[in-house]
């Protein structure tokens, strides 16, 4: 989603650490990139001793749609961890994806997404189990 084209975030207010090489957006955070978006109470965006962006987490109440020309997700969570390079996702805490291509929802309480694979894992705690549901087409 963050890696490659122009980004834009924007939120209540923003807090760069230097020393820590990061970029906290706090209150009502927004990413967008094309027709990717996140929305989230937090955005903290980490770099690299270069200056590359690393890593991007997104905490509290976290909404999302990401696409590319053969995925199409839409979901939330209490936290998502991208990874530009990778093109991966990690969601934490009541994390949910539907996929939007093949008609499919899981939720759990760790949902690991390889947006350039299509790969999905999945994890739950012992309290609550890992949820798949497929919607199957009718033959007659």
């Amino acid at each position: 989603m963050l890696f490659g084209q122009k980004v834009e975030i924007t939120s209540i207010s923003m807090e760069a650490e230097n020393a820590k090489k990061e970029i906290h957006f706090i209150g009502n955070a927004e990413v967008k990139k094309l027709d990717d978006w996140l929305h989230a109470d937090r955005v903290i965006v980490y770099f690299d001793e270069n200056n590359e962006t690393k890593m991007y987490e997104a905490i509290g109440s976290v909404t999302f749609e990401f696409k590319s020309e053969v995925r199409h997700y839409t979901g939330s969570a209490e936290k998502v961890t991208y990874y530009p390079l990778k093109s991966f996702y990690v969601l934490k805490g009541k994390a949910v994806i539907d996929d939007l291509i093949n008609k499919s929802h899981v939720d759990g309480d760790e949902i690991r997404l390889d947006m350039l694979t299509g790969n999905v894992s999945v994890k739950s705690n012992d309290k609550k189990r890992v949820k798949f549901i497929i919607e199957m087409k009718d033959d007659k």
